[in-house]
């Protein structure tokens, strides 16, 4: 499976302000919220960074390496994936997208990533935010 697919062409980021599609209010939120639980919680600030994705690498691992249930931080990893979803989203001035009711991020270059896929499968010890980051944000 690919982090990344080319979807036609976008152009990149305008010097303007435009608003944000409405594909984006519901990560957006999840990725707050992430952020509100790990300063909370876990005393980690996390500053939309692409180096803060190192840390939620090693949240995520501690996780799974205390054995949690999936279900039970099904939601933490929606949000953590959200978070890192905006930090590319803000790295690469890329757009959320909704299909099907699954959110993607697409990059200027067209690629679609899965960042709440991506924390999933971080959790099943076979994957990397920091990673999937710096690929979404290399450009094709």
């Amino acid at each position: 499976m690919t982090r990344g697919s080319t979807s036609g062409s976008a152009s990149g980021p305008t010097s303007t302000q435009q608003p944000r599609p409405a594909a984006a209010a519901r990560p957006v939120r999840w990725a707050a919220d992430a952020v509100s639980t790990m300063r909370e919680g876990a005393r980690l600030r996390l500053d939309y960074s692409a180096e803060s994705l190192w840390r939620v690498d090693r949240v995520i691992d501690g996780i799974r390496r205390e054995g949690a249930p999936y279900a039970a931080v099904e939601t933490a990893l929606r949000g953590l994936g959200a978070y890192a979803g905006e930090v590319i989203v803000r790295q690469s001035g890329g757009e959320w997208w909704m299909t099907g009711g699954d959110h993607w991020v697409r990059t200027p270059d067209g690629r679609l990533w899965d960042p709440m896929d991506e924390a999933r499968r971080c959790f099943a010890g076979d994957g990397s935010l920091r990673l999937l980051c710096r690929d979404a944000t290399a450009g094709p």
